[in-house]
């Protein structure tokens, strides 16, 4: 694994994705004034992800609102290949999703929220659950949180004290052995 990068993420071309356009509403003297939030996660496909929310009266500019917040926003996640290096579990609020590493060839085993963010970042091989609420945006931030709790297979070897091999994921011990 190498250091996290300590350029910019705006040189690199970069996968945007809008994960959802809700309508919100405020109520003032003359009634409800209603106005539009707007979620977009924003990736390198290489390990680094970022989360945006932006609210404006008109999606176009609640779009980037958001897409700039995502970009300031971009965090680096440790991988393992094309899937994660250990089973992590991340909760905001309601909502609590579960991250486990797959053996080459699974896909993407998740829907809404979580794939986007998954996809953004670059894993192609996981499987998820999401468990309690559904409330989108908690989904979404708790599978943010999920993925900055990920340690590098080293960290969590000696953290553990175990062999570096013992906590890769099984396929890799199976075909080592």
């Amino acid at each position: 694994m190498t250091d996290y990068p300590t350029g910019e993420f705006e040189l690199q071309e970069l996968d945007e994705r809008v994960i959802e356009i809700g309508r919100v509403a405020k109520v003032v003297s003359g009634g409800r004034r209603f106005s539009f939030r707007v979620t977009v996660v924003v990736g390198d496909n290489k390990g680094s992800v970022g989360i945006g929310v932006g609210k404006a009266n008109t999606v176009p500019d609640a779009m980037r609102k958001a897409s700039e917040k995502a970009h300031r926003n971009m965090h680096k996640v440790w991988l393992y290949g094309r899937t994660i290096p250990h089973e992590v579990t991340g909760r905001v609020s309601g909502a609590e999703v579960l991250l486990k590493p797959a053996s080459p060839g699974t896909g993407v085993i998740a829907a809404g929220g979580v794939r986007a963010v998954l996809e953004a970042v670059g894993i192609s091989d996981i499987l998820t659950k999401s468990l309690r609420s559904s409330n989108v945006l908690n989904v979404v931030y708790a599978t943010m949180e999920a993925l900055d709790t990920l340690k590098s297979p080293k960290e969590e070897s000696a953290r553990r004290g175990k062999d570096l091999k013992d906590v890769t994921p099984f396929w890799d011990r199976r075909k080592n052995a």
